[in-house]
């Protein structure tokens, strides 16, 4: 059985992480299957495929299950899923944050309660830098960090 100091390395190593990612990853670190997991805990494969894929949180009592099973410490995948919740939830927070920081009018073209602030990245750091103000630059380069901005700008030295 793991001990409580490992655990405590553990999720500091995977914080922020989907539990199921790294369910996923200590079951083929063991050379165990999804399959052999969900007959052993008495669940659906389903259950577990959906967890490791993360489309499903981990529950309490199934993590229980899991943890005893892999001799991990009680409550390590519920940690995780706590840690995750909470970098989601800043994601969408920083997600609605940022067009209210920016003129409506650089997304002419565009419903800007669409735009997906992260995936989009690229456009989004262009149209700024080619149309915006430098106030709305300064909060471009904030919420995306400089290195980001700089790469993207690197890409097309024609903005800066």
């Amino acid at each position: 059985m793991f001990t409580f100091d490992y655990m405590i390395k553990a999720v500091q190593e995977y914080k922020g992480r989907h539990p199921g990612a790294v369910l996923d990853q200590l079951l083929q670190e063991r050379g165990i299957r999804k399959r052999h997991l969900a007959q052993k805990l008495d669940e659906h494969p389903q259950t577990i495929s959906s967890i490791t894929k993360g489309v499903r949180s981990m529950n309490t009592a199934l993590a229980i299950k899991i943890e005893s099973f892999l001799g991990l410490e009680e409550g390590f995948f519920m940690i995780l899923q706590v840690y995750y919740d909470i970098r989601r939830a800043k994601e969408k927070q920083s997600e609605k944050a940022l067009p209210s920081s920016l003129r409506r009018v650089l997304f002419w073209d565009t419903d800007i309660e669409k735009i997906d602030w992260r995936r989009q990245y690229r456009s989004v750091i262009m149209r700024v830098f080619e149309r915006g103000n430098e106030q709305e630059k300064a909060v471009i380069v904030q919420f995306y960090g400089q290195a980001v901005v700089d790469d993207v700008l690197s890409m097309n030295p024609e903005t800066t």
